[in-house]
């Protein structure tokens, strides 16, 4: 079934909620105990004013006007607030579509014994190119020798010594060579399934088949799931 390339995520709005609720909470809390400790001194300015000597109207009236503009300061972004959580759930239940289906990202490969193609972009100029496999305590397990220009091959999980490596999460990374120089490294995309959506805590993020967890916005392509 043919790729949908250059997905745009739509969280693309929605991904900063999280941050904006939060910084709206505490722009709300100090303006909140701004407003309490302004109340306080003008009832204490009331309270203890010469009775022949009042406060002047005029400057009464400047202290309320200050009074009512804290405090729609205040309901105004408890608003602000409330719209950036609604924003987050809303990209959240778009996101939902996007479970049981196949994502390009680029996270770790769930290996089960049966190959998993993967997307090669070595750096422009690279005259050679090596796929370096890590396992999920970090230690490199394989390196393979792939043709420049190749855009996928299928891996299929095969140790230095030629015999299948253990199921689990491996990383699989692109370095690109120039002179036997290695000029750039970055990890290669596959297809994987998603199986849920959720917060984070930078935004919505998705947990893939075999347990990787990636942002939504670093999804690059979705298809139907293959299975």
């Amino acid at each position: 079934m043919p790729e949908l390339t250059q997905i745009a995520s739509p969280l693309a709005a929605s991904t900063p909620a999280n941050n904006t609720s939060n910084s709206n909470t505490n722009a709300s809390s100090k303006i909140s105990s701004d407003f309490e400790t302004f109340l306080l001194m003008l009832t204490t300015q009331l309270e203890n004013q010469d009775p022949l000597n009042p406060i002047e109207s005029q400057d009464f009236a400047v202290q309320l006007a200050t009074f009512s503009g804290v405090e729609q300061q205040v309901l105004t972004n408890d608003l602000l607030s409330d719209l950036g959580q609604g924003f987050g759930s809303s990209g959240l239940a778009q996101l939902a579509e996007w479970v049981g289906m196949d994502a390009r990202v680029e996270a770790p490969v769930a290996f089960d014994g049966a190959p998993v193609t993967i997307h090669l972009d070595p750096d422009p100029g690279a005259d050679a190119a090596e796929i370096v496999v890590t396992n999920a305590t970090g230690q490199v397990v394989s390196r393979e020798q792939v043709p420049v220009g190749t855009q996928s091959i299928d891996w299929v999980g095969i140790g230095p010594d030629g015999s299948p490596l253990p199921n689990g999460l491996y990383t699989l990374s692109l370095a690109s060579l120039q002179n036997s120089e290695v000029t750039g490294t970055r990890q290669v995309s596959h297809y994987t399934k998603i199986t849920e959506a959720r917060h984070g805590l930078d935004g919505v993020e998705l947990v893939t088949e075999g347990g990787a967890v990636v942002p939504s916005q670093s999804v690059t392509a979705l298809r139907e799931s293959v299975e």
